[in-house]
C-alpha cells in the first residue's frame, strides 16, 4: 500500500505560479511510476503529467506543455509539480497518483493508477 499526501494548492492569479508536492510513504517510491491528474467541477478527470520511476521519462497534457514541470526525487520520495502561467482553466481539484511500474513508459490512464491522494485545489483568478 503506497500512501499519497498532496501540498500547495491554493489561490493565484493568472499568470502566476505555484508548485504542488506529493509526499508518499509505504513501499519503494522508485518501484513507482507518478503522476499528476486535475478534474474541473462538471468535467473528467484528466491526465497533467506523467513521470516514469527514474524519472527519465516524462509526458505532459498538451494543454499544460511549456507551463508545468513535473519531477521527482527518488531519495525523498516525493513528486513535484511546478506550474507557471497559470491559466483560469486550470482550475482544479489537482491529484497526486502512483502504480507499480519499473517500465520505461510510465503508465497514461488514471485507471492505471490504483494509489491516489486526496487532491488539493487550485484556483486561478482571472
Amino acid at each position: 500500500q503506497v500512501q499519497l499526501v498532496e501540498s500547495g494548492g491554493g489561490l493565484v492569479q493568472a499568470g502566476g505560479s505555484l508548485r504542488l508536492s506529493c509526499a508518499t510513504s509505504g513501499r519503494t517510491f522508485s518501484n513507482y511510476a507518478m503522476a499528476w491528474f486535475r478534474q474541473a467541477p462538471g468535467k473528467a478527470r484528466e491526465s497533467v503529467a506523467t513521470i516514469n520511476w527514474s524519472g527519465g521519462r516524462i509526458y505532459y497534457a498538451d494543454s499544460v506543455k511549456g507551463r508545468f514541470t513535473i519531477s521527482r526525487d527518488n531519495a525523498k520520495d516525493t513528486v513535484s509539480l511546478r506550474m507557471s502561467s497559470l491559466k483560469p482553466e486550470d482550475t482544479a481539484v489537482y491529484y497526486c497518483a502512483a502504480a507499480e511500474s519499473r517500465s520505461i513508459v510510465p503508465p497514461m490512464f488514471d485507471s492505471e493508477y490504483p494509489y491516489w491522494g486526496q487532491g488539493t485545489q487550485v484556483t486561478v483568478s482571472s
